[in-house]
């Protein structure tokens, strides 16, 4: 009887290792499946990437840095030719 228990216990312990193997190989393709859905999704959301928006933001900063040193220049030259600044030169425009 104390072989017949110990096989039937080895076929379980068997059956039991092939179940655990067979669930890791299908947890792994949920997760390449799951991973690829979730980045078709952000692909197609068209979301910029962090490294090109702190680019552009970096950009922008300069730009508006550029031209707030033109500004007085302008300023200092119109100055020195004493001419007045044009109406509305000073506000800013925001139509996009």
């Amino acid at each position: 009887m104390t072989q017949t228990s110990n096989r039937f216990f080895d076929e379980i312990g068997r059956l039991m290792n092939d179940a655990a193997g067979a669930a890791q190989g299908v947890k792994r393709e949920v997760d390449a499946v799951v991973r690829n859905q979730a980045e078709r999704i952000l692909r197609d959301l068209d979301l910029v990437k962090r490294e090109e928006f702190d680019a552009v933001k970096d950009m922008a900063r300069l730009a508006r840095e550029e031209n707030e040193t033109l500004k007085i220049r302008i300023e200092a030259l119109e100055a020195k030719l004493g001419m007045s600044p044009a109406p509305g030169a000073d506000k800013p425009k925001t139509d996009f």
